[in-house]
């Protein structure tokens, strides 16, 4: 049977404001493509002209300026590229009705734009997932790159493509668990195997099992694998409990 390949979009936006409901627009949209879980490197990234002011709580954030923006093109100019990126994937979003409904509020703005966000793709909201792994926690992006040890030191400021690239990181190690590890034990000297035939095999002919023990550079480089394990299971290594 063929693999079946699953395909997600990770996705962030920067905006003028906070709120739709006074006309805030879209001026950033960031996504890169993971396909079983895998990162292939085909991204979307696109700086958008809002027409409007970017209020100045926002431009602290993003550091985008209306100046830089006068050339970009209007999100119309650009969305049938955008809707051919993510149709018919997963959009893995942080906070995911913020931009979700940044972006139905621009596609709504085009008078021959029928589609909304859910024609086209499903979403995965990792806010809610995070909430629901780490209750009564700081769930933001820079917390989880802290909880995740992902590295997010060139995040100075908000950009939608970075931010996009850094949850891609801890969607993967927030969802990763733990590999499945096969520990079983040697033999003992005088043991019973029952075969597909019901006969008892004994082996009484086997001398003692020789024990080597791990010595101390052993025992710390497997204490360190325990901790990366707990580390990427968001604290859930069971050989540390």
């Amino acid at each position: 049977m063929a693999e079946q390949i699953k395909r997600q979009v990770v996705l962030d936006t920067e905006t003028t404001g906070l709120s739709t409901a006074d006309d805030h627009r879209i001026i950033e949209i960031g996504c890169v493509e993971v396909i079983n879980r895998r990162l292939t490197g085909q991204t979307f990234h696109q700086y958008i002209n809002p027409h409007r002011e970017i209020d100045a709580g926002a431009m602290e954030v993003h550091g985008i300026t209306q100046e830089f923006l006068a050339d970009k093109p209007k999100f119309s100019d650009v969305a049938d590229d955008f809707m051919q990126f993510i149709e018919g994937a997963e959009l893995v979003i942080h906070n995911a009705a913020f931009d979700v409904g940044f972006l139905n509020h621009e596609l709504g703005k085009i008078k021959s734009e029928k589609r909304r966000i859910k024609d086209v793709s499903t979403v995965l909201d990792t806010l809610k997932m995070a909430r629901d792994k780490h209750p009564g926690q700081k769930n933001n992006l820079d917390a989880l790159c802290r909880r995740y040890n992902i590295d997010n030191s060139n995040r100075e400021l908000h950009g939608a493509l970075l931010d996009s690239e850094i949850l891609a990181d801890v969607y993967l190690a927030m969802t990763g668990g733990q590999v499945s590890l096969s520990l079983a034990s040697e033999a003992p000297t005088t043991s019973n195997k029952t075969d597909n035939n019901n006969d008892n095999i004994t082996h009484s002919d086997r001398g003692p099992l020789r024990i080597i023990k791990a010595n101390n550079e052993e025992l710390a480089a497997h204490e360190e694998n325990l901790q990366l394990l707990d580390k990427k299971s968001g604290g859930e290594c069971v050989w540390l409990k």
